[in-house]
């Protein structure tokens, strides 16, 4: 496989940093970006170019829109963006969730998605190819108590993601992708100690990378689920 250009938020930790190792194993070149400055500066000093990490905090336009403007003209359009970056609620019903930490969830998991989509995806639409892979999730497509305010913003991504499908040329796909339940810190939130009894996320990355890597135009529009 030719080596790909990857854009990928979310990458200081669990699967954004599972991917980014797994992509550049295999030869590919990253463009990360995380809101953690600590994170991104190890994630330089360890790889270094021609991959590039910056802190980026999605839920802010104007810093998604420098960001897009840097990775686009230091090596124009990516063939793969991945919105991984995401938060999820503490567990608690939906009536005693507090309404700042609802709206981070909302402000980074959907408004996060849209911002990295409107200054990507024009260059991407202009070249006439690429694969934009939305992080979707189990509870995008299924609900669980406690977690209402994640579910709401997953089940969002498929719907958002499904329409941006209807948009784009022939040539391109937009993919709402569940990667499956994995042991990460966000996990570990939601199922305590039982999380272990899955995946880390450098296995799932191992088979998951290479099915992001082979997604095409005949996959767009499709709810896909990571193997």
């Amino acid at each position: 496989m030719s080596s790909k250009r990857v854009v990928i938020t979310g990458v200081s930790r669990g699967l954004g940093l599972a991917m980014v190792e797994q992509l550049i194993e295999l030869g590919h070149v990253v463009a990360g970006s995380a809101r953690s400055a600590v994170a991104m500066r190890e994630l330089t000093e360890r790889f270094g170019s021609p991959h590039d990490f910056q802190t980026v905090d999605v839920s802010d336009d104007a810093q998604v829109q420098r960001w897009s403007r840097q990775v686009l003209d230091n090596g124009g359009p990516p063939d793969l963006l991945v919105n991984n970056a995401a938060l999820i609620n503490s567990n608690a019903s939906l009536w005693q969730v507090p309404a700042a930490e609802f709206s981070q969830v909302i402000d980074v998991n959907i408004k996060g998605v849209f911002h990295v989509i409107r200054h990507f995806v024009p260059s991407m639409i202009e070249r006439g190819s690429g694969v934009i892979v939305n992080i979707s999730s189990g509870w995008g497509r299924s609900t669980a108590p406690e977690v209402a305010p994640y579910c709401a913003t997953k089940w969002a991504i498929e719907g958002l993601t499904k329409a941006l499908a209807d948009e784009l040329p022939a040539g391109m796909a937009a993919v709402p992708l569940n990667p499956g339940i994995i042991h990460t810190e966000m996990l570990e939130t939601c199922f305590g100690p039982d999380a272990t009894a899955y995946p880390s996320p450098t296995e799932w990355a191992k088979r998951a990378v290479p099915f992001l890597l082979a997604l095409s135009p005949q996959d767009n529009g499709h709810s896909l689920t990571a193997p």
